[in-house]
């Protein structure tokens, strides 16, 4: 079954890249996102559709809070909001039950919030699949070769040859 989440905490050039090296990912919207009320403004962040019998919920959730810093209200983080966006009440309520299950495997408290989707924006073209279309960008190998290669470490089972 083909599912759809949005993802948001860090970059979204990062956060792309990350999707994007997923098996079971079929398509990654690169851009802002928005929720309700005092998350109504845009985030940078990803929409994801995936392949529910090749990759779960709860594995996107785990890389995506292992790859952004899910424990840290930094100030930027209204450009960078640490969220999991969904698109009904199950998908909120499984994405809470994969948060609380991960918390044993981080030393600080997970910030990152469940948010019910609300708008998405898509970047501009020439910014879309930013890592893959020069990965030798000095941001690519300075912040998102580091995500990459803890994906090859931590989830080496979930990616595709990249």
């Amino acid at each position: 079954m083909i599912k759809k989440a949005g993802f948001g905490g860090g970059c979204h050039w990062c956060t792309e890249a990350v999707f994007l090296s997923l098996k079971g990912v079929v398509k990654v919207e690169q851009g802002w996102i928005s929720s309700v009320g005092e998350s109504a403004d845009f985030s940078e962040g990803v929409l994801v559709e995936f392949n529910t019998e090749v990759i779960s919920f709860e594995v996107l959730i785990a890389i995506h809070l292992h790859t952004h810093s899910s424990t840290a209200l930094h100030s930027m983080r209204g450009k960078y909001r640490s969220a999991i966006y969904t698109f009904n009440e199950d998908d909120a309520a499984e994405a809470k039950a994969a948060i609380t299950a991960l918390q044993a495997e981080f030393d600080r408290t997970i910030i990152t919030q469940v948010l019910p989707f609300a708008d998405f924006k898509l970047n501009k073209e020439e910014q879309l699949n930013y890592y893959f279309t020069d990965p030798n960008r000095p941001f690519c190998e300075n912040y998102i070769n580091p995500k990459l290669q803890l994906l090859r470490d931590k989830f080496s089972n979930s990616i595709s040859d990249f």
